[in-house]
C-alpha cells in the first residue's frame, strides 16, 4: 500500500487574503523532487474547534492508512496560535515542555542575548514565555529548525511502527520548507521514488468528456496502477477549447497504457494537438 501525503495550512491571514499561500506549491515541489505526490490539502483558520477537527481527521488517516501529513502554522506562543493545544486535544493527550525543545529554545535565547550584547536572563518574563513554544503533546518528537533553532514537532498517530504521523512546522516558509525537507529525507527516505513516475497526454479537439469516459474507464481497468486524467479547458491561450487526455503512473505502466489510449481515441472523428510528456 502506497503512502499518501497530506498538507494542512492554518491561519486566518491565508483565508482573509492578507497573505497568499506559498506552502501548497512548494510542498508539491518538495514531494515531486523525491518522486512523491500530494494526495490532499486542507485550509483552516485560527478557530480552535475547526483546527482540532481537522487534526483529528489527519490523525485518523495516519492511524488507519499510514498517511503522512504536514501542518504549517500556529505553533507559536501568541494568543492566536492554537495548533499545539489542538493537536494534544485531537490525540487525547496532555501537553508538556519537551526537554530537547527546552534546550534548543534556551540556546536560541542565549544566542540572541549574545548578539545584542546583553546578559542572558532565563527567568525574565519574555524569556520564560518563549519556552511555551516547546510545550508539545506528550510523546512528540522534535523537528529541528535550521533558521532559528525553535523546533517543530512530530506526533505518531499510534504506537505501532507502521502508522503514519502528523508533522508540525511554523507558518514562515523560510523555516517550514527546510524542516519539511528534513522530515522527508530523515524519516521517509525509503519512500523516495525518483524517476518512478511519469505522465503522457495528448491535446484533443472537438470532443466532450462524457464521450470519452467509457474509453478512460476501459484503460484504467485494463492497466493496473495507471490513472487516466482529463483536463478540459475552454479558453486556453494557445489551444482554445480542448481536453488534455492522458495517463500517469510508473514509466513501465504508462508506456503500455498510453498507446492503448491513443488507439482508442483514433476510433473517434477527432483532431489532435501535441503530445506531452512530464
Amino acid at each position: 500500500m502506497s503512502t499518501h501525503f497530506g498538507l494542512i495550512i492554518i491561519g486566518d491571514e491565508i483565508l482573509s487574503g492578507k497573505r497568499a499561500d506559498k506552502h501548497l506549491p512548494k510542498v508539491i515541489e518538495l514531494l515531486g523532487a523525491r518522486g512523491l505526490q500530494l494526495a490532499y490539502a486542507d485550509y483552516v483558520g485560527d478557530d480552535p474547534a475547526r483546527i482540532t477537527a481537522t487534526l483529528a481527521r489527519a490523525f485518523a488517516a495516519a492511524r488507519e492508512w499510514g498517511d503522512v501529513v504536514f501542518s504549517c502554522g500556529g505553533i507559536g506562543a501568541t494568543p492566536d496560535d492554537h495548533t499545539r493545544q489542538c493537536a494534544a486535544k485531537a490525540l487525547g493527550v496532555d501537553l508538556a515542555l519537551h526537554p530537547e525543545a527546552e534546550a534548543l529554545i534556551c540556546e536560541r535565547m542565549q544566542d540572541v542575548a549574545k548578539e545584542q550584547g546583553l546578559p542572558y536572563e532565563p527567568d525574565r518574563h519574555d524569556n520564560a514565555h518563549r519556552l511555551n513554544m516547546g510545550v508539545f503533546p506528550l510523546g512528540a518528537q522534535v523537528i529541528p529548525n535550521p533558521y532559528n533553532k525553535i523546533p517543530g514537532f512530530s506526533c505518531q498517530a499510534a504506537e505501532n511502527e507502521g502508522s503514519g504521523a502528523v508533522h508540525f512546522v511554523p507558518g514562515f516558509p523560510v523555516m517550514a520548507w527546510p524542516m519539511i525537507e528534513w522530515v522527508l529525507d530523515q524519516r521517509y527516505a525509503h519512500l523516495h521514488q525518483k524517476q518512478a513516475y511519469t505522465e503522457k497526454s495528448v491535446i484533443v479537439f472537438g470532443s466532450m468528456e462524457a464521450m470519452l469516459t467509457p474509453l478512460m474507464l476501459a484503460i484504467e481497468a485494463a492497466h493496473a496502477g495507471v490513472k487516466v486524467f482529463s483536463l478540459p479547458s475552454v479558453d486556453h491561450p494557445e489551444y482554445g477549447r480542448h481536453i488534455e487526455l492522458g495517463v500517469k503512473g510508473s514509466p513501465e505502466a504508462v508506456n503500455l497504457a498510453y498507446p492503448a489510449l491513443l488507439a482508442g481515441l483514433r476510433r473517434f472523428d477527432l483532431k489532435f494537438g501535441p503530445e506531452l510528456v512530464r
